[in-house]
């Protein structure tokens, strides 16, 4: 099979032994997953739907999922001003293996989750989503809400399915990018105020059976330039990336591909300046850190190492036509995740 192979053809994800029928990427969810094809214990199932909504001086992130022995529904927001800080609320749920009975699809679905403390609720119908919350005692006795609209034309999005070096273990993940941003946030008293003209949400949805022990390396971001929406998805250590690597520029509604691209991060720490790199030219940026959304768990058998570093990035990619686009100080994100789960 060729490298960064296309799937085109509708059909299911997983063969009757629960293994991907057909490695690769493709521009939308034409692999149809389903949780009763899965042929591992429900404790080893992993599905997630998360939305990060970005503006150039505040962002909020917000998680449903259901990881098999544990749930993690999370909600974060962001200040990247003269004094950057960031604070992320998690519920911890054990157990969960389905019942939160996330969605098999992307679109025409809803995604919730209730408790007494937190409400949140991810609705996607008609070209649009919509994304609402309520958290009681978010961070110091204060609760935090949000009321977001993202919008999602026709246009192509990216999606992999890749497997691990193990039976039936794969990964398939959806990102939609360029999603226009309108709508609040509030907190303490300040509404933070989403700008359709500038701002934008992304959606990282995945489904699957991962190896025990994993580090990986995703980047992400959007701007507008000159009225067209623009976007980049960048990443590895999902799996065996033979058949396809999840590496595309999102350019006014089309995706193009990339091969590899080299996250480049400073033995000196993760707030000092990156670079990236691409195996094919198309990809080259610096990256100036202004936040380290960190966080670690060691519960022994369950550990996470997270470095979800904010920052300005500036540079130039490449479409498939071998137009030159040029992005300045563009805020986004990229991370390096260790877990072990």
């Amino acid at each position: 099979m060729e490298r960064n192979h296309e799937v085109i053809n509708t059909q299911p994800l997983l063969n009757e032994k629960g293994e991907l029928r057909e490695p690769g990427w493709s521009r939308s969810l034409i692999q149809q997953y389903e949780r009763k094809a899965v042929k591992a214990p429900k404790w080893r199932i992993k599905e997630w739907d998360y939305y990060l909504v970005l503006s150039d001086s505040f962002a909020g992130a917000f998680t449903i999922s259901d990881d098999g022995y544990i749930g993690l529904q999370s909600v974060s927001l962001l200040v990247f001003g003269e004094h950057p800080w960031e604070h992320t609320e998690t519920v911890l749920n054990a157990f969960p293996m389905g019942k939160l009975h996330l969605p098999e699809k992307s679109s025409d679905c809803i995604s919730e989750y209730n408790d007494k403390r937190l409400q949140m609720r991810f609705e996607a119908n008609g070209g649009k989503r919509h994304v609402t919350c309520h958290f009681d005692r978010f961070h110091e006795g204060k609760p935090f809400s949000c009321d977001i609209s993202l919008e999602q034309p026709e246009m192509d999005s990216m999606v992999i399915a890749t497997p691990w070096d193990k039976k039936r273990h794969f990964y398939y993940n959806q990102k939609i990018n360029c999603m226009r941003a309108s709508g609040y946030m509030e907190f303490d008293g300040k509404r933070y105020e989403f700008d359709p003209s500038t701002d934008f949400g992304t959606l990282d949805w995945g489904r699957g059976v991962w190896t025990y022990d994993n580090t990986w390396f995703w980047g992400s971001g959007n701007a507008d330039l000159n009225g067209k929406p623009f976007g980049f998805n960048i990443g590895y250590g999902f799996g065996n990336t033979s058949a396809a690597s999840e590496n595309v520029i999102f350019y006014d509604g089309k995706v193009h591909k990339l091969d590899d691209v080299t996250f480049h991060i400073p033995d000196t720490g993760y707030m000092d300046p990156w670079r990236f790199s691409s195996s094919d030219g198309r990809f080259e940026a610096d990256f100036i850190p202004v936040l380290d959304r960190a966080a670690k768990i060691d519960f022994k058998v369950l550990v996470s190492d997270q470095h979800q570093v904010f920052g300005r990035m500036t540079g130039r990619a490449v479409l498939d036509d071998g137009t030159e686009i040029v992005f300045r100080d563009m805020m986004c994100f990229a991370e390096k995740v260790h877990n072990r789960y």
